[in-house]
């Protein structure tokens, strides 16, 4: 994708949606990053089920430790994973307090050094509770980078470092969100709805899904 149609792929998915958010729901940088790391391997509506029941009772460190695994484990069991996950999340919890007087570190190191977080929901926290221009590439952002041509790459930390490069500074700090936005409801993994596709015009995916025949 030339550097022109970059630039109209971003200013039309800016155009629809001017101040994109993510669909993780949160009221602190705690909660946030609790329900990224819930998120592993489960949708956004699924985690904000269970976490409008954890954090009516628990939403800070101290709170989820008081919980413990079995009680933790209560509030989340809908979600995959849910023990290991309950175990992570305490982890973090611990480390938390004793580290970091309680409150969620703002460096990409501090970050990587808690259970449970990687890269990706690093990337998250420091993009949607910091305003840091990162990229947290998922399965939406890999497909996307790879498919439109935007971004290819074989793994998701080259396709996260040639979006860093490609996208224009203007929209970094959101273009996360427009990208997962854009692969959750129009450039889906099995059948892409090109003909809704506000940015089709520039995607260099060939093989475009025609609009369905009434």
């Amino acid at each position: 994708m030339t550097p022109n149609a970059i630039e109209t792929f971003f200013a039309t998915l800016q155009a629809a949606n001017p101040h994109p958010q993510t669909e993780l729901e949160y009221s602190s940088v705690f909660e946030l990053l609790t329900a990224v790391l819930l998120s592993a391997q489960a949708t956004d509506v699924g985690v904000n089920k269970a976490t409008r029941r954890l954090f009516a009772v628990a939403n800070t460190p101290h709170k989820i430790l008081a919980l413990g695994q079995e009680g933790l484990e209560q509030h989340i069991k809908t979600i995959g994973l849910y023990r290991s996950k309950a175990k992570h999340l305490l982890q973090t919890c611990q480390m938390l307090v004793e580290q970091h007087g309680g409150r969620v570190p703002r460096t990409r190191e501090a970050l990587e050094a808690l259970p449970g977080v990687g890269r990706k929901t690093a990337n998250v926290v420091l993009n949607v509770a910091f305003g840091e221009p990162t990229m947290a590439v998922d399965t939406h952002l890999f497909r996307l980078g790879n498919r439109t041509g935007l971004a290819p790459g074989k793994t998701p930390l080259e396709v996260e470092l040639k979006l860093l490069k490609r996208i224009p500074k203007p929209y970094l700090v959101d273009a996360h969100h427009w990208l997962i936005l854009h692969g959750r409801y129009i450039c889906q993994a099995r059948k892409p709805l090109c003909w809704q596709c506000s940015v089709a015009g520039v995607c260099g995916f060939t093989l475009k899904t025609p609009a369905p025949t009434a």
